[in-house]
């Protein structure tokens, strides 16, 4: 009973701010929506790049201050797709990657501690097409492609 209580205690203490962490995600995504917006290349006056420069402080500060408090930031670029941590929104033809690489994030995913707050959403290299060899020779019919974008 002792420990069970003990483990609700930290629990509680660990992961008491679950929801409040998954409503901060969305400000730290619209400041990144934000300094993507305007290229770098395309800014001209000073006023533009000091406004671009704060919004880059804030969303630094903003991630030191979730990192401080046991959240990461799932960027999954070149990795393996993980179903446990990632959500496969497309996949993509002819990447030159290995089939089933994460070659695109639409939006990255974060956890707290170690449960998934939100998944990265992602498209993943579909891989090269094989050759037939079969009795029928290029007759043979594929299946449709099967739909990833499923919802958590």
């Amino acid at each position: 009973m002792r420990r069970r209580a003990e483990r609700e205690r930290t629990d509680a203490t660990k992961y008491g701010v679950t929801q409040f962490a998954r409503d901060l995600l969305d400000v730290a995504d619209n400041l990144r929506r934000a300094l993507d917006s305007v290229p770098e290349a395309q800014v001209r006056d000073e006023a533009t790049r000091n406004l671009l420069a704060g919004v880059a402080a804030t969303e630094r500060a903003f991630i030191a201050a979730f990192e401080r408090h046991g959240i990461k930031r799932l960027d999954p670029k070149g990795e393996r797709f993980d179903h446990n941590f990632h959500q496969a929104i497309f996949e993509a033809e002819n990447t030159g990657k290995p089939a089933g690489t994460v070659v695109e994030v639409l939006q990255p995913g974060y956890l707290l501690h170690d449960r998934l707050l939100r998944p990265a959403m992602v498209g993943v290299a579909k891989g090269d097409p094989k050759p037939d060899n079969g009795p029928n020779g290029g007759d043979r019919k594929d299946p449709p492609p099967l739909r990833v974008d499923t919802v958590v």
